[in-house]
């Protein structure tokens, strides 16, 4: 394994927990991965976690990074790690999720749909709640963000739901 990833930040640990038969908590899995880079090359990520359901299910005994999952996961929830590399941004776009975004390296702006924007820095965290936005990294050096996206309702502007745009 690699001793950086494609944005050349360190893999990420995952220390994954569970039962034994007498229902004692025990280390199920633990691992090294690095993130990988997508195809529009502008952030490498790496699915983390996934719940087919919200709430979760600690029965289920799949492990949630082999699930499928789009940007969002229908009904269910996400995990992952986003390096955004300098000088690159995302579309925009909207999800109809509620999504934590944690400022781990580096800093992150973020821009709403009317132009409004805001600098993350590290330690820095993001409420994101289904509205319409993209993410741009201005810095020289990569900035490290881990999300976790909820399937949450679509909002309700003058009563019709705002329709999700995932690029």
């Amino acid at each position: 394994m690699s001793d950086i990833s494609d944005s050349g930040l360190p893999p990420v640990q995952r220390v994954v927990t569970g039962h034994d038969a007498d229902g004692r908590a025990i280390f199920k899995s633990e691992e090294t991965t690095p993130t990988r880079m997508i195809p529009s090359g502008d952030a490498s990520f790496l699915l983390v976690w996934t719940t087919a359901s919200v709430p979760a299910d600690n029965n289920d005994e799949t492990d949630g990074r082999l699930r499928d999952a789009g940007l969002t996961l229908n009904q269910g929830s996400v995990i992952r790690v986003v390096d955004m590399l300098p000088g690159k941004q995302s579309p925009m776009h909207r999800t109809n999720s509620i999504d934590y975004g944690i400022v781990l390296e580096g800093e992150i702006e973020l821009e709403l749909d009317d132009g409004a924007k805001r600098t993350v820095r590290q330690g820095g965290i993001i409420v994101q709640r289904g509205t319409n936005h993209l993410w741009r990294n201005t810095s020289d050096r990569v900035c490290r963000i881990a999300f976790i996206l909820i399937e949450a309702p679509a909002y309700l502007h003058n009563g019709e739901p705002l329709e999700e745009h995932k690029p």
